[in-house]
């Protein structure tokens, strides 16, 4: 109840409509209830034109909002067509009537679908809205333990789940209700011992139809899992198709796909055959109280001195008959709100995810960038493991200098490097820009200030221009181009045929990998950032590329503060202070020429490369 309380609460603002929805479906079954009430007159006139005005008022009654002054108003009409047109006139009468009734029972009913169509696309919205906003707020250690196919199912197929479920259900907590009780209300003004005898059987219906109901919780929990297992498959198939196309593993990895796939297929058939089981036996149910009212109504008309007229019993038996319609969908929904509440335990479990990384309540803005960068003792290892990957580091970083990282792979390079914008918070020691401590800062405001080129460039499917100039709203296109010049981008893109407004696929596919490199470095040229981390922004490269890679990274280097890790050492030859990192620390330290005199691991590394 508490997780369906809460996703009614994601239909704010169409929410605060609720009260007119129920105004709405007071006023559809008063009408609908009329519709019922005038069959009586109606079968009075079929089998007993004579005494068809069994309540006549031959008297206006004065106005009261009251249930007895419309009764007599409309008697009063129907004894006054009687008297003066016949039964077939007041027959017209009634027909009249009955149209009337009917239209407004409809109009009321659409307008009441109206406001739930808005809440219902409200409520997927907002969940959206706060899925999508929550995983963009949470820490790069998160993403290692959900896959992206799991993440997908959330915000795609489990809010779709909630909404088919669970938002749907929002009639039977506001309509069937009401429904329900005024029929009950007006079968009971019809014969009180025929609606008894109905309420004594209908709970028992119902408390079959709710335990099967709670069977199908875990099979719901299961099924949501083995979706979700497959999204993230199709995922990884999808990204790695060249791979999997080059090992010849087609095979394996369906092999892999067709048993989550048929462990989804068990899971389903064993839901459905539960769930569909709720509506047979609630037919079932069903028709057996109809039989039961059908034997105890007729045996009340055939006794000497009948309890019940023909005609009251004939519309008894209608009326109730649109009872089971709620209850049956009453029913139906307890079956399938299971379903919808595991769904919404998924969602709600990764929105009530607290992000590891966040702002203090008392972190400050960065000031501009004045002096240095210190790591002083920085321990770090991933999910409070006992294993460290950063053991002890420290060192400073001037403004303006080139700080390389090398070392053998593993060894905490591109670690060190994640630390400085926060995308991990160390458990020891400190990393300062001008003596502030950045886990005291904003985390906007800290990386408002770093440009990063990575190995693998990040890309969107969308235009040159757009990509360059991501996440910096109103650039012009002069200020994209100069970028792209500065980053050896301006020919190549030139030459295309829709130049700047180019498509460039999903991942920028249809570039090769220099051009995408260099997108990348203008990306990081407009953003014009004082300081730049370089993760082996070249180490993917063919020689021709990387030359002019590299031609742009001095550039974009030029009077900036930089962070590079390198593998290949003739890339930061004239860096102003390489640390050589190896199993957590840093082993050597010093400038090329320095490090090479050592004869230690930079030296072993450098004529590694150089064989």
């Amino acid at each position: 109840m508490k997780n369906y309380l809460r996703v009614l609460g994601f239909a704010r603002p169409v929410g605060m409509k609720v009260p007119a929805y129920v105004v709405f479906t007071i006023f559809q079954t008063i009408f609908s209830l009329i519709n019922f009430t005038l069959l009586i007159p109606v079968l009075n006139l079929l089998f007993d034109p004579k005494n068809a005005a069994a309540n006549p008022v031959t008297a206006l009654p004065s106005f009261a909002f009251t249930k007895d002054y419309f009764l007599d108003l409309f008697n009063y009409y129907f004894t006054h067509f009687i008297q003066v047109y016949g039964p077939a006139g007041a027959l017209k009468y009634v027909c009249a009537v009955l149209i009337v009734s009917n239209l407004l029972a409809n109009l009321f009913r659409y307008l009441g679908a109206l406001i739930l169509i808005s809440m219902r696309s409200q409520v997927i919205y907002n969940l959206r809205h706060s899925l999508f906003k929550k995983i963009n707020q949470l820490h790069l250690g998160f993403f290692t333990h959900h896959p992206k196919g799991d993440l997908i199912t959330r915000i795609t197929s489990d809010v779709t789940e909630v909404e088919a479920s669970v938002v749907n259900t929002m009639t039977v907590v506001f309509k069937e209700p009401i429904l329900i009780i005024s029929y009950f209300f007006l079968l009971f003004s019809m014969s009180s011992k025929l609606t008894l005898t109905a309420l004594l059987v209908l709970p028992v219906s119902g408390g079959i139809i709710a335990s099967l109901a709670k069977k199908l919780k875990s099979v719901s929990q299961d099924h949501a899992i083995s979706f979700a297992s497959i999204m993230s498959q199709l995922d990884e198939s999808l990204g790695g198709i060249r791979i999997i196309k080059a090992f010849g593993a087609e095979g394996f990895i369906g092999k892999r796909f067709d048993t989550e796939l048929n462990r989804f297929r068990k899971l389903t058939i064993t839901y459905a055959s539960r769930s569909e089981g709720a509506s047979p036996l609630s037919e079932f149910l069903g028709v057996f109280v109809v039989i039961g009212l059908l034997y105890i109504g007729s045996s009340m008309i055939l006794k000497d001195e009948p309890e019940i007229s023909g005609s009251v019993f004939i519309s008894f038996m209608i009326i109730f008959s649109q009872v089971l319609t709620p209850a049956k969908n009453i029913s139906k929904s307890f079956s399938n709100i299971h379903r919808g509440l595991v769904s919404a335990n998924r969602i709600f479990t990764l929105l009530d995810t607290d992000p590891a990384i966040k702002n203090t309540p008392q972190a400050i803005e960065k000031g501009k960038f004045n002096d240095k960068i210190s790591f002083n003792n920085v321990h770090f290892s991933y999910d409070d493991s006992e294993e460290e990957v950063i053991k002890g580091v420290s060192f400073d970083i001037k403004k303006g200098q080139t700080v390389a990282l090398v070392g053998p792979s593993g060894g905490g390079k591109s670690t060190l490097a994640d630390l400085l914008p926060r995308f991990f918070d160390i458990q020891k020691g400190s990393i300062t820009i001008d003596g502030q401590d950045i886990s005291k800062l904003t985390i906007e405001s800290l990386r408002e200030e770093m440009g990063i080129v990575s190995q693998e460039s990040v890309l969107f499917n969308d235009t040159i221009h757009n990509n360059i100039a991501f996440g910096i709203p109103n650039t012009s296109r002069e200020q994209v181009m100069e970028a792209a010049k500065i980053a050896n981008a301006h020919q190549f893109v030139s030459e295309m045929e829709d130049g700047y407004d180019t498509i460039i696929g999903e991942r920028g596919s249809k570039l090769s990998g220099g051009q995408r490199q260099r997108i990348s470095i203008a990306r990081a040229v407009l953003k014009n950032p004082e300081i730049l981390i370089l993760d082996e922004a070249t180490s993917a490269l063919d020689t021709e590329s990387e030359k002019l890679v590299q031609d742009a990274l001095n550039k974009l280097m030029n009077n900036r503060t930089a962070f590079v890790i390198a593998h290949r050492l003739s890339t930061i030859q004239h860096a102003h202070q390489i640390l050589v990192v190896q199993h957590g620390t840093i082993v050597e330290r010093g400038t090329h020429t320095e490090l090479l005199e050592r004869d230690g691991l930079y030296k072993k590394l450098q004529d590694l490369q150089a064989t």
